[in-house]
């Protein structure tokens, strides 16, 4: 009975240890699947002197050949002055520098938001601007979404319904 016992305890081990270790391993490179964003998307993101709810569901990101992560998600903004709500819609959090639309971004956690005159603005953590860049609209998207990330050709593309930008890890 013992030597049954401690079959089994080393079989249950064995695959305790597998799947910790697989849990454990980055994402593949590419868009993140919706997995990887639990694990990796935080709960909450703190920007100008609070902590705002993270809206797992209209959260994305991509992570480089390296394993470097970039994740963008949609926060809930409601306790932010007026000023605030007007331009911080979310959080963008990448490892790597990026290429925005042709503007530069050292790796960073940052706040960013689309306005409604069709520009991307990022924030550092104050909430002063760090950059701010044209958008693109996109008329032929089928079914705007409030946050997405898709693969274009080298790069990736964030979208806020049918507003987007280009990213690029450089």
């Amino acid at each position: 009975m013992s030597a049954r016992l401690s079959v089994f305890s080393g079989i249950f081990l064995s695959a305790l240890l597998a799947a910790v270790a697989i849990a454990q391993q980055p994402p593949k490179p590419g868009v993140l699947k919706a997995e990887d964003l639990k694990r990796v998307v935080p709960t909450a993101y703190f920007f100008r002197g609070q902590s705002a709810s993270v809206q797992l569901r209209n959260s994305a990101g991509f992570s480089n050949s390296d394993g470097r992560l970039v994740l963008a998600g949609l926060v809930d903004t409601s306790g932010y002055a007026a000023d605030i709500q007007a331009k911080y819609q979310g959080f963008l959090i990448t490892e790597v520098k990026l290429n925005i639309e042709g503007s530069e971004l050292a790796p960073g956690q940052y706040g960013f938001g689309f306005s409604k005159d069709n520009k991307l603005l990022v924030m550092d953590v104050g909430a002063n601007d760090v950059l701010s860049v044209s958008a693109k609209i996109d008329d032929m998207l089928a079914h705007p979404v409030p946050l997405k990330i898709v693969e274009d050709g080298g790069g990736f593309r964030l979208y806020a319904g049918r507003k987007w930008v280009g990213l690029k890890t450089q």
